[in-house]
């Protein structure tokens, strides 16, 4: 059977990944179907036999550090090839209870960091290793050093970034680039239809220097879904467990503009941002969370579900404005 998801390349790399990703943050998540390693691993079969292959995880994720990975690495086991498979190191706000704390970008704390995620997930090799959040404390060089040697010994494939603005960005490929260094390929960022920021700065940076873009929270914690409304939040979401002001809180005068335009074309409001979304050709993958085979099933038949036109992108366009930059002087 023939995958309904395509296949993308990750900015002007050799790295193909799968159109849809799944995000891996509530694999051992408290609360959740995947809190569990029967329920992690149901999802996991799920996206691969949907063609979902793109997995993108991080070693702060889970009730407990490293949890999400080392779940992964267990419902992983046998098929560790059919499958690429990102994580992260050294985000700003977890203690991941390495030896070195502060410098989360160092040569030392990255050894570390990459020895602990590879034993969890139980394999010889990551397919892209990304810093997490930037760390002030370490110079770019130093960082990119570390990683180049990664990339050098087999441990990891390509390697990428988290949360860095358009001049991290710039700065990050320029040194690169003047030491003949490994590139970061990648750039992962907050995007959807209710947070285009980066459409500012770190998107133009990433088309400029031939990065893959990777959004995350696509589907803004599944505001995005259509299975939110105005007077109806399904109560087993991620939203009502931890962030009921996101759906209290929501445009939905122009959600419900969205809906009656998704009405018009005879799609769903899930096809119709994975639509807008991967219309955009940097975008490399739309790494969507799913806490059920069911969420990744509907979500890889809307990589392929819905083409639209530039005057469909024009009036969702309208609908969702990128916001006025509060820094831009007038």
């Amino acid at each position: 059977m023939t995958s309904p998801v395509p296949l993308r390349r990750v900015g002007a790399s050799g790295l193909l990944v799968s159109a849809v990703g799944l995000g891996c943050n509530n694999f051992g998540r408290a609360g959740t179907r995947t809190e569990t390693l029967e329920g992690t691993r149901d999802v996991l079969d799920a996206a691969i036999d949907a063609g979902v292959t793109f997995l993108d995880t991080a070693d702060m994720y889970g009730k407990d550090p490293g949890l999400s990975e080392s779940l992964m690495g267990e419902a992983l086991r046998g098929r560790r090839d059919r499958v690429v498979l990102a994580t992260k190191f050294g985000h700003s706000g977890r203690d991941m209870g390495l030896p070195v704390v502060g410098a989360k970008a160092s040569r030392s704390y990255v050894r570390q960091a990459v020895e602990a995620s590879l034993t969890r997930l139980q394999t010889e090799w990551i397919d892209l290793y990304q810093l997490h959040t930037p760390d002030p404390g370490t110079p770019i060089d130093e960082t990119l050093d570390v990683l180049g040697d990664l990339v050098r010994e087999g441990k990891v494939r390509y390697i990428g970034h988290s949360n860095l603005s358009g001049w991290q960005i710039a700065e990050a490929h320029y040194v690169a680039a003047q030491r003949s260094g490994t590139p970061f390929v990648s750039a992962q960022n907050h995007y959807s239809l209710l947070a285009r920021a980066s459409e500012r700065e770190v998107i133009p940076a990433a088309e400029r220097f031939g990065l893959g873009f990777l959004p995350y929270f696509p589907l803004h914690n599944g505001l995005l879904t259509g299975k939110f409304s105005r007077d109806h939040a399904p109560e087993d979401t991620r939203i009502m467990r931890q962030r009921q002001h996101v759906w209290q809180d929501a445009p939905w005068d122009e959600l419900e503009q969205f809906q009656a335009l998704c009405d018009e074309r005879g799609i769903t409001m899930l096809e119709a941002t994975f639509g807008w979304l991967l219309a955009k050709p940097v975008l490399a993958s739309v790494i969507a969370g799913a806490t059920s085979a069911e969420q990744v099933r509907a979500n890889a038949a809307a990589a392929s579900a819905w083409s639209p036109t530039a005057d469909d992108i024009a009036a969702i366009d309208a609908l969702f404005p990128l916001p006025e930059d509060p820094g831009a002087k007038v």
